[in-house]
């Protein structure tokens, strides 16, 4: 169990390979070093979930997303408009992910939190993670350390420590030639067409 201001250790473990859960502004995540298969495996594995659907890639900052994925002028105004915050965007991978990143689709979800302490974490790992919600596979995510110990305790390797904020999932979108809402969390589908009017 860390606190917060013990980010540093929490980066080392998933240096090394291992597995933490985190408390973020939407709700708690499960995170991975995104280049190490064997963690990918131990996620698929603690989350029992299916393979082919890939884990969100979670950066510490806007100016890497065009380092993993193709950005367009719609995904560059929804960036600049919701990113970092509760919000995911779904684009077309670059070739430098590992395939188990993309979906067959050739797509990487990437999202940035506006939680300043998983920001912290990120840049301390130096990559990015692969986070998906604190849950079993069809189980509600889960918004406080207690509830992750209960659901996790002698499957990761580490807890920071606190409670999600909102409690809602992030407003996922796919961008191709397209704009197609995935799923709507505090962000609503009507802001975001009236953003990409404007």
């Amino acid at each position: 169990m860390f606190s917060p201001d013990q980010y540093k250790d929490a980066a080392k473990i998933l240096k090394e390979g291992g597995l933490i859960a985190f408390p973020t502004e939407t709700v708690f995540g499960l995170g991975v070093i995104f280049d190490n298969k064997a963690s990918y495996k131990r996620l698929i594995d603690v989350k029992r979930r299916p393979p082919e659907k890939p884990f969100t890639l979670m950066l510490s900052d806007i100016e890497q997303i065009e380092k993993y994925a193709y950005v367009n002028d719609k995904a560059r105004k929804l960036i600049s408009s919701y990113m970092p915050g509760q919000f995911t965007i779904i684009l077309k991978a670059k070739e430098n992910l590992p395939s188990y990143c993309v979906s067959k689709e050739g797509n990487v979800g990437i999202r940035i939190s506006s939680d300043e302490l998983v920001r912290k974490l990120i840049r301390e790992v130096g990559k990015p993670l692969l986070v998906p919600s604190a849950n079993k596979s069809g189980e509600p995510p889960l918004t406080t350390d207690k509830d992750v110990i209960g659901i996790f305790d002698n499957e990761i390797d580490a807890i920071i420590m606190g409670e999600s904020i909102s409690n809602t999932p992030s407003t996922i979108v796919l961008i191709d030639e397209d704009v197609h809402i995935l799923r709507e969390g505090l962000i609503k589908k009507d802001d975001i067409f009236k953003k990409l009017g404007e």
